[in-house]
């Protein structure tokens, strides 16, 4: 029986596998994001400055592009079951030998091991979470994988934080990794070890490549999302440097990020079930927006709060965004998933990268908040692309129907 023969009304079955595929999720979301508050920790441990330990960040970003498409279509064919708990396995590993770094240049290259699994891990498990989503419902399946990055957030990255600033920044990748030996189990007991719903074909996967459609759409993704971390790697810095209040407080801006992450990714999702281009153009409007006003709302530590909240909403843009391609491309999907995360992951290496320029250049951490701004309008422009390209197919689709009418 083929996953997608779960009915609606069967969905609390389906429960433990989107938890399981949800644990990896707040893994990653862990290991990708804790990185960017301990950045000043990083840079005292190895007397480097912020904007050199932010390369930690980007070589995560790097492994993830690298990764994704080559463990994709590796593992294409593989039962979902087996080539999650390779990708978890990964994560167990790797973010292991990062805890044990003895330089920045060994720090740098763990992360970059690091994120290797990140984008087939997203990529398979967003694909068995579609397999198993009633009709009409995919969005709404696909955030709730994504659930637990946005938990990981809340919870994970905050109190990381707190252990990091007490402790040691080591002992959050260790805990990382303890983590992923729990889930790895877990694979194998809760798991469905079935065949893949339909063969890969190697010439459909390649064949999303020459779609233009899918090209702007992802544009989307790796641009417009570049704002989100050229604004989220530098918070600790900003709130040290410009809003003056006390260090915990950065966990408390971290815990509203990742609050906006899972109320965004809720609510966005479902959003994307009914009309996914109109909710994607209007949260990046609000975006340019929130961005701008980051800048000036840093000099008060409540209004940072809030700001921050609302530009983590975006986040849950990632679930719309991937429906939204699997909607475009009817074929290829494995390709699709290891694109979305290339394009996201290279955003989070173009964001701290543009931030850091900016700082480098003399101005106040605050102050990413226009570039990033800038970016999510690249974003904006991409979007609006893929509209007319959108129009246009459908304009030709009701002419090939009614050439009459035409």
């Amino acid at each position: 029986m083929s996953y997608n023969a779960v009915p609606a009304k069967a969905e609390v079955s389906v429960f433990p596998i989107l938890l399981i595929l949800a644990m990896g999720g707040f893994i990653l979301g862990l290991t990708e994001f804790s990185m960017m508050p301990m950045l000043p920790l990083i840079s005292e441990t190895f007397a480097t400055t912020p904007s050199q330990s932010g390369y930690a960040i980007s070589a995560y970003a790097i492994g993830v592009v690298v990764g994704a498409p080559i463990l994709m279509l590796l593992t294409a064919n593989m039962k979902k079951r087996n080539a999650l708990a390779i990708f978890v396995g990964m994560m167990c590993v790797f973010n292991g030998l990062s805890a044990f770094s003895e330089s920045l240049n060994q720090l740098i290259f763990c992360r970059f091991l690091s994120g290797l699994p990140h984008g087939a891990y997203f990529g398979t498990a967003v694909l068995l979470a579609s397999d198993i989503a009633p009709q009409g419902k995919r969005s709404t399946f696909i955030s709730k994988v994504f659930l637990g990055l946005t938990i990981a957030t809340i919870i994970g990255v905050p109190l990381v934080t707190l252990i990091g600033q007490n402790f040691s920044w080591r002992y959050c990748l260790m805990g990382a990794s303890a983590i992923a030996f729990v889930v790895f189990l877990l694979v194998f007991k809760v798991i469905p070890n079935q065949k893949n719903k339909t063969p890969s074909n190697l010439m459909n996967e390649f064949g999303v490549l020459k779609n233009k459609l899918v090209w702007s759409i992802l544009g989307i993704v790796l641009i417009g999302f570049g704002g989100v971390f050229c604004v989220y790697t530098y918070v600790a810095d900003t709130i040290l440097a410009v809003t003056g209040t006390p260090a915990y407080t950065i966990s408390i801006a971290m815990v509203m990020f990742g609050i906006g992450c899972t109320v965004g990714n809720l609510i966005l999702g479902k959003l994307g079930d009914k009309s996914p281009m109109p909710t994607t153009g209007i949260a990046l409007v609000a975006c340019i927006v929130f961005s701008f006003a980051y800048v000036y709302a840093s000099y008060n530590i409540w209004l940072l709060y809030a700001v921050i909240f609302c530009i983590g909403f975006s986040v849950g843009l990632g679930a719309v965004i991937q429906s939204l391609l699997m909607d475009v491309s009817p074929e290829g999907h494995a390709m699709i998933g290891a694109l979305v995360q290339c394009a996201f992951n290279t955003a989070n290496a173009i964001g701290p990268w543009v931030g850091g320029i900016v700082i480098a250049q003399g101005a106040l951490p605050n102050q990413t908040g226009t570039s990033a701004a800038i970016l999510f309008a690249g974003g904006l422009l991409m979007w609006w692309l893929s509209h007319l390209q959108l129009k246009a197919k459908s304009k030709q689709a009701e002419c090939n129907a009614l050439p009459d009418a035409c």
